[in-house]
């Protein structure tokens, strides 16, 4: 019977991620799927055949812990209240058009150019749907004209809004995640640990695009198709706000330069301005994430600031995005945690660790892959890394690996996972703006993603990244 939890768990798990795949929401199956394996748990506990007692209330008091918890609620919902400032005021198409500008006199780079662009707007926006929704209304048209399909655009629109670009922010998710198992802060980890790895998935996988691209076209080139395309010079676009096109750098920018060594510190914020030291004169743990928050409402203040005419506004739009963030980012996180929880209680977590630990070259593949399955089955990242980092971070500790290195690692394989996922919200909102199928856009990716994934997992074995 001591192989029962686990015999449940794989079941559950198959079972939730077939009912996710066929449309069911994957905060409910997922949450049912954590119940029923932690019920399986206390009854081999209560059996006396392995398993672990008080499963259920421990899913439970998970449960509760993360909805509350300060430390995913701040950062996230700010971070998104601030993206649909930016919407409301225009500061993101703005900052599009700046970055897409230049692209417009040279055909042959549109498409890399493109998802380099999306890749740069995704990094201050975090939410890959807002940056796709941002990029489209530019993107869309300027391809269109120069003679691309419409796949091919969906495909380039959805590898730039979401190959990574959000894990160079601070306040991303999956940082916030490694940051509450290793409390190394988020903006140690997006300036010295995630960049060489997200550069080179970016520049891989952009490549392997570019050239699949040519032969899609060929494939797909008809005379009626070139002709019915506008001429690339006629896609008129309004004159650039300069200002305007640097708000949504704003919060990233004081995040970047309060973390900066100390001779090269630009300004410390004062804690009293975000939470009081501890009694003994220690920094309190909470001030990293409360600061991210802070950044963001100076973000939506400057933002209120340089649009006069939709300022009224702008503190409404900044609620709304907030809800947004905890509807369908803090909630996937809350049950991706009670679901991390239930495999522990099961003792997949301690047999995953381990075969790591027996076979220690096992590491980096299994970090970077298990990670990408789950989240392109899901359609989440952040209940991947959330619900999976966990299983890596102890293994890594008892082989004296760095588990922060680790962590950047599940936190690519998630994105790249989620990005090639077909019931991603960022898949399905790039199919609807080009009119495509989402299983289409996914397979145009896959290759592209799973070639990076591979290369950074090598290059991390040769001890390279």
């Amino acid at each position: 019977m001591e192989w029962f939890p686990g015999v449940v768990a794989l079941v559950a798990t198959v079972s939730a991620l077939a009912l996710v795949v066929k449309g069911w929401d994957v905060r409910l199956v997922l949450l049912a799927a954590a119940l029923l394996i932690a019920a399986a748990a206390e009854l081999a506990a209560h059996t006396g055949t392995g398993g672990q007692a008080g499963a259920i209330a421990q899913v439970v008091r998970q449960f509760l812990a993360t909805f509350s918890n300060e430390k995913f609620v701040v950062p996230i919902c700010t971070a998104m209240g601030f993206a649909y400032v930016l919407k409301h005021t225009g500061c993101d198409q703005h900052l599009v058009w700046l970055l897409l500008s230049p692209l417009r006199r040279v055909r042959g780079v549109l498409l890399p150019g493109v998802v380099v662009v999306g890749f740069w707007v995704n990094i201050p926006l975090i939410s890959q749907t807002s940056t796709a929704v941002s990029l489209g209304a530019v993107v869309v048209p300027l391809l269109r004209a120069a003679g691309y399909s419409m796949p091919t655009i969906g495909a380039c629109l959805l590898l730039g809004a979401s190959v990574g670009g959000e894990l160079l922010n601070p306040g991303a998710p999956e940082l916030l995640t490694v940051f509450n198992k290793t409390k190394v802060p988020t903006t140690v980890q997006a300036t010295q640990y995630l960049p060489p790895l997200v550069f080179t998935q970016l520049v891989a996988a952009t490549l392997i695009f570019w050239g699949m691209s040519r032969w899609w076209e060929r494939a797909a080139a008809t005379p009626e198709t070139a002709a019915s395309s506008p001429a690339l010079s006629t896609i008129a676009h309004p004159p650039v706000n300069l200002v305007k096109a640097v708000v949504p750098l704003v919060p990233i920018t004081l995040l970047f330069a309060t973390a900066l060594p100390a001779p090269y510190q630009l300004w410390d914020v004062p804690d009293e301005w975000v939470i009081p030291r501890r009694p003994d004169g220690e920094r309190d743990p909470a001030y990293n994430s409360r600061l991210i928050g802070l950044a963001m409402l100076l973000g939506v203040l400057v933002a209120a600031i340089v649009s006069r005419n939709q300022a009224r506004d702008c503190v409404k739009e900044f609620f709304a995005g907030a809800g947004y963030g905890f509807a369908n980012v803090v909630s996937l996180i809350v049950i991706a945690n009670c679901f991390g929880e239930a495999m522990t209680t099961a003792g997949l977590a301690e047999l995953l660790g381990t075969l790591i630990e027996g076979t220690p070259e096992l590491m980096s593949p299994l970090a970077a892959f298990l990670p990408l399955a789950f989240a392109a089955v899901s359609g989440s990242g952040m209940a991947s890394t959330q619900s999976l980092y966990g299983f890596f971070h102890a293994p890594a500790v008892a082989l004296g690996l760095d588990p922060v290195a680790v962590g950047s690692l599940v936190s690519l394989g998630s994105a790249a996972g989620r990005t090639l996922s077909p019931v991603a919200a960022v898949t399905l909102m790039c199919a609807t703006l080009t009119g495509t199928n989402p299983f289409t856009l996914a397979k145009r990716v896959a290759l592209p993603l799973l070639g990076g994934i591979m290369l950074v997992v090598l290059l991390r074995t040769a001890g390279w990244l």
